[in-house]
This record gives C-alpha cells, structure tokens and sequence, in this order.
C-alpha cells in the first residue's frame, strides 16, 4: 500500500517508541518523536487512518496504539533504518566465531549463545547436513586387558570416542592389529558402503576379530548416521522472560517449550525466500501455531561443499528489527568467511 510521507513518519515513531518500551503510544509522543510540525489532532486522525489500514491497533484500554503485524512488515520492507555494529560486538562476536580447529558443531552452538546475549533473544541455529560424510580415521586405545577406547575422526573433522568392553583379554599388539584393519578397509566409505563391507568380512574373518571389528564399525556408522541429521541448536530461551509480553508465565511456557524440546525445534522455520540471505516472519506469517505472535529473523551462511546453514532469532512482534537484523547479518557473514576462507572479518572495518 502506498503511504503519504506524514503517515511513514507516524508509523516509524509508533513502531520504535513501542519497540523501546512496550507500551501503547498516544500522539504526544508521537508529535515529538517524528519530528511533525502539525497539531496533535491531525496525528491523532492519521492515527486513526493508519488503524483502518490495518496497520496499527489500538488496545480497549488505552487511547494509545501499538503496531500490527502488518504494520511491522511496512517497518521492516520500507521504513528501518539499518544498524551498524560497534566495535565491542564485533570484537565479541569474532572471538566467538574464532575456534577454526574446533568441530562445525561448537562452532555454530559457540556462536548463536554470543547472538542470544547480544540481542537479547532466543537464538536457533543449524547446518544442513553433508550429503556424504565418511570416516577419516580410526585409532584405538587401550584402557586396560579387556576395555579400549574407540576413536572415530570423521572427513568433516567430527571426534567421538568410546569405550568398548570385551569378555576376553586382548593384547597391544591385537589392538594395533585391528587398527590397521579398519584404516585399511574402513575409510573413506559412507554409512552403507561400511555396512556392506561388514557383510561381506563376515564369512571371511575368524568370528572373535570378527565380533570386535563389528563393534567398532557398528559405532563408527551411529557417527556417520548422526553427522547426516540435521539437528538444530536453540539457546538463551529464558531471555523471553525479559521481555513484557513473557512475564506471565502462562503466555511463556509453551513457547519455550516449544524451543527447548529437539523434535518442536527442528520445525522451526529453516528456508529461506527467493534466493534471499535474510528473511523476517511477523506473527501469523509463521505457519506454526507456536510462533504466530511472534517474530523469526533467519539468516544464511555458506559452510562450504555447497552447504548452507541457518542461524535465526525468535522473539515478540516488538522485536528490534534494526537492531537484530544487523547483527544476524554480521554472523553469517562472519562465519560464510570463517568456513569458506578460514578467516573472519577484520574487526576494524565497517562492517554490518
């Protein structure tokens, strides 16, 4: 819909003087806030004109509005004014970011509790999965006569270990033995080709080096099976009780129960429109009946191998768009560059 320039300034003072403190505004305040040189009674009828638009709404106990959905899609399209982050942040949030050696998945969660503290918000984060992730490496470690530890080093650089027991004893030299096998035949395979190796060693293998070969493949696969899963990160869900509209715990529990549960929280909504790298969903433009007062700010980053990611902010309609889009987009900016590159941005430029 096409706005006089009066009305614009209306709705953006509306919009950021109730984002600020969560409360109905009358046309006092928005007098001063936007800067009008007219009476408070033409404010009060463009009020009331942008209240038949549908874009503000005005509580049955206040003469004041707050902004609607759809007048947050206005704010957010035409009227914000776009953030740049300060040197503090940016130094914060790179030395977050700054863990190049460590696993994709520390990464990633390391990163979204920084946005979380920074904004305020609760903050989900997730990675698409690697259409093929195979093992890169096997070592293992003797504990004592009868117990090892099984180390499993994935291609996209994933550690786990375990400690697998024996009824029988097995010496240093068994143990390197059966290293030397499963580097040799085991590597490099995906979830299935490990599996058909395993069958067709069966019929060829004494059955107790058979019986640990199997243990430690049987793991290496529960690896290779995990790393293809997308699994989503959520953090800082008790910052909703910061916020006006979660201090009735009542309106707060179910969606922090929605954000904390893994099977609700992988629902969240993950694609993103049109090719674009950001993408805003107010209130009922979240299919999910969970999420439909509130506000999701999604951003994308590139992990490589023609892998994105997706780190978002989930809070009230009230959310500080400005604020929260420009430090999302640093994010995944921030980590495009760390894991295509190896490298983050200086902390010195201007940066968003």
């Amino acid at each position: 819909m096409e706005l006089s320039d009066r009305k614009k300034r209306i709705l953006r003072a509306i919009v950021e003087t109730y984002i600020a403190t969560a409360e109905p505004v009358g046309s006092k305040v928005v007098a001063e806030r936007a800067g009008l040189d007219v009476s408070t009674a033409t404010i009060r009828n463009e009020m009331a004109d942008l209240t038949e638009l549908g874009l503000l709404e005005q509580p049955h106990t206040s003469a004041g509005r707050i902004p609607s959905s759809a007048g947050y899609r206005i704010y957010v399209n035409e009227l914000m004014d776009r953030q740049q982050l300060t040197m503090q942040e940016t130094e914060r949030i790179n030395q977050a970011l700054n863990l190049k050696m460590e696993e994709l998945d520390r990464v990633i969660d390391r990163a979204g509790k920084v946005l979380s503290q920074l904004s305020d918000y609760p903050v989900f984060t997730a990675a698409a999965p690697r259409a093929r992730v195979t093992v890169k490496r096997f070592d293992l470690l003797m504990v004592e006569e009868n117990a090892f530890i099984a180390v499993v080093m994935t291609d996209n650089s994933v550690v786990k270990n375990k400690l697998i027991r024996m009824p029988d004893q097995l010496s240093e030299t068994q143990l390197q033995l059966l290293s030397a096998v499963l580097n040799s035949s085991f590597v490099g395979l995906s979830q299935e080709e490990m599996e058909q190796t395993l069958d067709k060693m069966e019929t060829r293998t004494a059955p107790a080096a058979f019986e640990l070969i199997s243990l430690v493949v049987e793991f290496a696969m529960e690896v290779l099976g995990d790393q293809g899963r997308q699994r989503v990160h959520t953090t800082g869900i008790t910052h909703l009780l910061e916020h006006p509209e979660y201090h009735s715990l009542d309106k707060a529990k179910p969606l922090m129960t929605y954000l904390s549960e893994e099977a609700e929280a992988s629902k969240l909504p993950m694609a993103l429109n049109n090719g674009k790298n950001m993408n805003i969903l107010i209130g009922p433009e979240n299919v999910n009946d969970a999420l439909k007062d509130t506000s999701v700010v999604m951003a994308s980053y590139d992990i490589g191998d023609n892998m994105k990611g997706v780190i978002g902010v989930v809070g009230p309609t009230r959310m500080d768009y400005a604020k929260v889009t420009a430090r999302l987009s640093y994010f995944a900016d921030s980590l495009t560059r760390m894991f295509g590159k190896g490298e983050l941005p200086p902390g010195d430029k201007d940066e968003e």
